[in-house]
């Protein structure tokens, strides 16, 4: 049934033109409204072509209802579970491709919110990837430890099979800064596709091949060297942009304000071939030339300065390194280390910067526990799925890209509860001079590359334990976005619920008529009996959700016309669904697109599965209100099962009061037995 569902709600969304195409959804207690931005995408037979889909209502120039009947609450949830549809609440309108979106709980620190914001939902795209590639590294470390392979040995040196299994981790790593542009400029409002080409050329073989004719430039770092050819007679630097996120988290944001520029100059009409014209003829050269040395510059400066840390002294560079990498890793910045490291182990014989780095990694970790903990008491399952994978691929494989991509940028609280775990466990290296004697990612399985390694092992312990217990004290997350979470937990738990309810209710047979019986319901308000098909509503008006009456009230309170059992209420009051004890399903929905009004001018007076009796009062609603918000108060009465029944025939009249006879439904005669031969 949920594949069904599921199915039904990706072709919705397909034939209303796509996700992009749709700015806002709600529902009422049968049809899900949509406003889309163009109507003529919209696909009406297609929708049609399915089972679940009872009519498709135009409204207006941007409205589209989809008639799903009682069940339209399960479609409603579904579409909004899908990852196209992410992010588009009840009734909030999505706007429109090419606008910043800044969503979530704001502090009086907007500026900081927003950076956290933009980088979270940089790499949140990303991050399924980033998870999938950590934890085939963390295969591939486990099997150097083992010693199946050497996971440092140089590619060329490995047997086929593992250069292989290397290449399936490193197209995320290594193409990251392509995978980044195309979210940045997302994020910002740009064009996702140029925002991938611009860092996309910077790895194409014609720029790496620059590098067989540039002049070789040595760095402060031995063995290093730049290379520097002349492009339009201006100097180039040609270098390896792998893993580098700087560069087009940088040019992402030059990019929005050159395509907002350019579309103020050029026509709309032109737009598609202009402005991305354009744009790849500033911005990739811009990158080339500023853009990406400026980064690597950055990076390199921070190596350097490290090195003159460590040599007045190494006591201060181990508490500063763990307290560095928090920022460097987000840019991107922390690479240019990695050289100064092969280098120090190439020519000492060890290196300063993994041993204190590994307090970072584990305070990293330690945050993550934590945040899986408290998860796992809140039945958050989603920051379960996350905070589990970057756990595993953290603590075997040394990886923190998925921690900090899945959980420290999402919620910047984290960072005051990393810091002091990265201080405590950069103090204790500082102390036991930790020294790393080979070149490994900082995980469990590497402690034996470290020396003295008990040092080293206290080290990393009091970081993860710092960090996670600060996260179980004082939590991971502002006071509103804790209760944010909470609330969208308690709201699908919720939700799931009332859905079982629902199946549970719609699975049970009802209560059959006796064959040929003929039974009259009567009116549940007073005013004037009218057909169905003389209402304002083409979905009302077909008998798409089933045959009965429309009154036209002059009273203002609906009550129960048999005994029977109440299946929905509408939070809103405007409509509750009934089964009666004789097996009739009744539908009375007071007004039309009274769903609107939000609730206001109704009262309820029972609840979902609450036994009601004839005359008891189920809605009281002003009528005033109603004509005051612009909508009919016409009544409908329907017979939501009318297929069960052999007719179903309406009773119109000029007045009716409570009591009065308006519908008669028609059981269906059973099948005759055959004759014995």
């Amino acid at each position: 049934m949920a594949s069904k569902i599921q199915g039904t709600a990706q072709h919705i969304v397909d034939n209303l033109g796509g996700a992009d195409n749709i700015a806002s959804l709600t529902h009422c207690a049968t049809r899900l409204r949509f406003q889309v931005r163009d109507q003529s995408a919209v696909d009406q037979a297609a929708l049609d072509s399915d089972p679940a889909v009872l009519g498709v209502v135009p409204q207006g120039s941007t409205g589209m209802q989809v008639i799903m009947g009682g069940g339209v609450a399960d479609y409603y949830q579904a579409i909004n579970g899908l990852d196209s549809m992410q992010g588009l609440a009840d009734g909030e309108s999505r706007p429109a491709s090419g606008k910043k979106e800044y969503g979530g709980v704001r502090s009086r620190f907007g500026w900081v919110d927003y950076a956290f914001e933009f980088l979270s939902d940089t790499f949140r795209p990303v991050l399924w990837a980033l998870l999938g590639a950590s934890l085939i590294i963390t295969g591939l470390v486990l099997a150097d430890t083992l010693g199946f392979q050497e996971f440092r040995a140089p590619l060329e040196e490995q047997p086929p099979t593992y250069q292989f299994l290397h290449a399936m981790w490193r197209s995320v790593f290594y193409f990251l800064p392509i995978f980044v542009g195309a979210t940045a400029a997302k994020k910002l409002g740009a064009n996702e596709w140029v925002g991938a080409a611009i860092p996309a050329a910077l790895f194409t073989p014609e720029f790496a091949g620059m590098k067989e004719t540039a002049r070789e430039i040595p760095t402060a770092i031995e063995g290093q060297y730049t290379y520097v050819t002349d492009v339009f007679g201006l100097p180039m630097v040609i270098q390896d942009y792998g893993g580098q996120v700087f560069p087009p988290i940088f040019a992402a944001i030059l990019l929005f304000f050159l395509e907002k520029l350019l579309k103020k100059i050029f026509p709309a009409a032109v737009h598609m071939v202009f402005v991305p014209f354009i744009s790849l003829l500033i911005m990739i050269p811009l990158t080339a030339f500023v853009v990406g040395p400026f980064g690597l510059g950055i990076g390199n400066g921070i190596a350097h300065m490290l090195s003159a840390i460590n040599d007045f002294s190494p006591f201060i560079l181990a508490v500063v390194i763990p307290l560095l990498y928090p920022f460097l890793v987000p840019l991107g910045l922390h690479w240019p280390l990695n050289a100064i490291m092969l280098v120090n182990i190439t020519n000492l014989g060890y290196d300063f910067i993994q041993g204190p780095m590994g307090a970072w990694n584990f305070a990293c970790f330690g945050v993550v526990a934590g945040v899986l903990i408290l998860s796992a008491r809140e039945k958050n399952r989603p920051m379960q799925q996350v905070a589990t994978g970057g756990l595993l691929a953290g603590l075997l494989g040394g990886i923190s890209e998925p921690s900090l991509y899945g959980i420290l940028l999402r919620f910047r609280n984290s960072y005051a509860r990393l810091l002091p775990g990265c201080l405590v466990g950069g103090i204790i290296m500082g102390f036991f001079n930790v020294e790393a004697y080979a070149f490994v990612f900082t995980s469990l399985l590497t402690i034996p590359a470290m020396s003295p390694a008990l040092g080293y092992t206290i080290g990393i312990a009091a970081a993860f334990f710092t960090s996670m217990i600060l996260v179980l004290v004082f939590d991971y997350r502002s006071a509103a976005e804790k209760e944010e979470v909470r609330a969208r937990i308690a709201a699908e738990r919720e939700a799931a619920n009332e859905a079982e309810d629902e199946r549970i209710d719609a699975a049970a047979p009802a209560p059959a008529m006796a064959t040929g019986v003929v039974t009259e319901l009567t009116a549940p308000l007073e005013g004037r009996a009218i057909d169905i098909s003389e209402v304002p509503d083409e979905a009302f008006a077909s008998g798409a959700l089933g045959k009965g009456i429309a009154i036209e009230p002059t009273g203002d309170t609906v009550v129960a016309p048999a005994d029977g059992k109440v299946l929905t209420i509408q939070k809103t009051g405007h409509a509750v669904g009934l089964r009666l004890d004789n097996g009739i399903d009744l539908l009375i929905h007071v007004g039309i697109d009274t769903v609107k009004m939000a609730g206001e001018g109704f009262t309820t007076h029972v609840e979902k599965k609450q036994q009601v009796k004839s005359g008891d009062p189920l809605i009281t609603f002003d009528r005033e209100a109603i004509k005051a918000a612009g909508y009919p108060a016409v009544t409908l009465v329907l017979v939501s099962n009318t297929k069960k029944f052999a007719d179903v025939l309406p009773v119109p009249a000029e007045h009716v009061n409570l009591g009065t006879p308006v519908i008669s439904v028609t059981a269906k005669q059973e099948a005759a037995a055959p004759a014995d031969a």
